[in-house]
């Protein structure tokens, strides 16, 4: 079961930014560049330990654990967004779709790794 994260660990800043679609001139549809939705507050944790991680950071990807309140905007969040965070600047590309770890719809995870994301 996941912990509680109290309102005092949700320290960073991060905007959440999904890739915009243009038209490509040629009647198509090409993507463009990111834009921000929504600005949320988030706690960032850097993942340690496992084997499948230690290849990834091995492969210049530092993988992060970021966890946000649960709300509309961040349960629509997919693998195609990214978070910027608004201090540093960091990009941290999102891998994998919000989970509701505790099941009780208060806080949910996301994995990321501090990097760009890979054109689609």
């Amino acid at each position: 079961m996941a912990k509680a994260t109290g309102a005092g660990r949700l320290r960073s800043k991060l905007y959440f930014q999904q890739r915009t679609v243009g038209d490509d001139g040629f009647g198509g549809l090409a993507a463009g560049e990111y834009a921000t939705v929504f600005a949320d507050s988030a706690e960032i944790t850097p993942r340690l330990g496992s084997e499948p991680v230690m290849a990834q950071r091995l492969q210049g990807g530092q993988p992060v654990t970021i966890r946000v309140r649960s709300h509309t905007a961040t349960r629509s969040v997919d693998a195609s967004w990214r978070a910027v965070d608004a201090r540093s600047g960091a990009i941290y590309a999102i891998v994998s779709p919000p989970i509701n770890v505790s099941q009780k719809n208060d806080y949910i995870d996301m994995l990321a790794t501090i990097g760009t994301q890979a054109d689609a």
